[in-house]
């Protein structure tokens, strides 16, 4: 008896936690076509604390900013992707949590939405101004991870061909965040394999060599530059802390792939450091095939919001220049929204897209096992 009302007792909460999942999305849905005071007024009479997941440090202020327009009580967590998605999905399962995260990783969140755990919306007042491709999911900014090195000394690594980094006399002097620990990393390295980036690849290798490539053991191009540039590398903790050790006047000779907006951190040598696309762009060239990778991070509803009102005005804030201002303000940031430049000094978005490697969710997905095997090799 104990255990059939056990049963009964799971089963209804099972039962509740899908109609509250089910309302949640139901609420999106059917907010689509609100104006901004409509959605003000409904967000203003949900109660609780408003609560925010996001992966970037700069989520606190841009949350706290918003309470202080609405007079709304808000709390923020800046968690690592992984954490967001195991919370998100202890949360939906209880019916309640976080009410809007900010999270990258494009693969893994084709996941999340599929079961269910997070809710696309388009605030209807920017959605003119959102590219095509960025509406599903929905692209808060793009953030790009660069070759910058350091300009001191005779052996400067003013990379002009990617291939010179598997150069045996670049080992140890190229950093890098291990990407068995930073998805987004991997997720570059991935793209590299397919047909695309490894066909480019191939016409690089034999503009540096000058003779075709010769893959031997690799399956193609790809595979080959990862195993040799992670064999050149070391591996940093952190982004923050390899554009510090790259910016050190000790650090002659060593080049990093990290955040571009890691530069605006008061720890960086910036005077030390150049980077490899702006030097190319300034000289009418471009990085030979890529000059590092770019990934979204995204802004969604989670299934299991108490305040959804709140969260859909939040991410129409987020999508305006006032919302963009924690990250605009700085350099590596660059909002979906066309309205919004890039920060002045730096290069706009569109160039960036045509220089760097860019996520496909679905060839991640496919491709991503096979690809994270071979990197394991690689990772000393």
């Amino acid at each position: 008896m104990k255990k059939l009302i056990s049963l009964i007792l799971a089963v209804c909460m099972l039962l509740s936690c899908v109609a509250a999942l089910a309302d949640v999305k139901e609420t999106v849905t059917g907010a689509e076509a609100l104006t901004h005071d409509e959605l003000v007024a409904l967000a203003q009479a949900e109660t609780g604390n408003f609560v925010v997941y996001g992966n970037t440090s700069r989520i606190e202020t841009a949350v706290t900013a918003f309470g202080e327009l609405y007079n709304i009580t808000v709390e923020s967590s800046n968690l690592k992707d992984a954490e967001i998605y195991t919370k998100l999905e202890a949360e939906v399962n209880a019916g309640s949590g976080a009410d809007m995260v900010m999270i990258q990783d494009g693969a893994q969140l084709t996941y999340a939405m599929e079961d269910g755990w997070l809710v696309n919306y388009v605030p209807a007042s920017v959605k003119e101004f959102i590219g095509e491709d960025d509406l599903l999911p929905l692209v808060h900014q793009y953030i790009n991870k660069l070759f910058i090195y350091n300009n001191l000394g005779e052996a400067v690594p003013a990379v002009k061909n990617v291939w010179e980094l598997t150069d045996p006399a670049m080992k140890g002097n190229i950093i890098f965040k291990n990407p068995e620990s930073e998805q987004v990393n991997m997720n570059f390295l991935i793209m590299l394999t397919g047909e695309e980036w490894s066909a480019k690849l191939a016409e690089a290798y034999k503009v540096w060599a000058d003779k075709d490539i010769e893959l031997g053991e690799y399956k193609n191009a790809g595979y080959k530059w990862i195993a040799e540039f992670l064999s050149n590398c070391t591996f940093g903790s952190s982004d923050t802390t390899i554009a510090e050790e790259v910016s050190q006047e000790t650090a002659a000779g060593k080049i990093g792939l990290f955040v571009l907006s890691k530069l605006r951190s008061s720890s960086v040598l910036t005077d030390n450091l150049t980077v490899a696309q702006y030097d190319a762009s300034a000289n009418g060239y471009t990085v030979e095939p890529f000059a590092g990778f770019m990934y979204p991070m995204y802004a969604l509803v989670s299934a299991a919001a108490n305040r959804p009102y709140t969260a859909m005005l939040f991410i129409e804030y987020l999508m305006t220049a006032e919302g963009f201002g924690p990250w605009g303000k700085s350099i590596g940031a660059y909002s979906s929204n066309v309205q919004i430049p890039a920060k002045e000094g730096d290069l706009g978005i569109e160039t960036w897209k045509a220089t760097l490697v860019m996520e496909d969710p679905e060839y991640i997905l496919d491709n991503g096992d096979e690809v994270r095997t071979f990197v394991s090799k690689y990772i000393q």
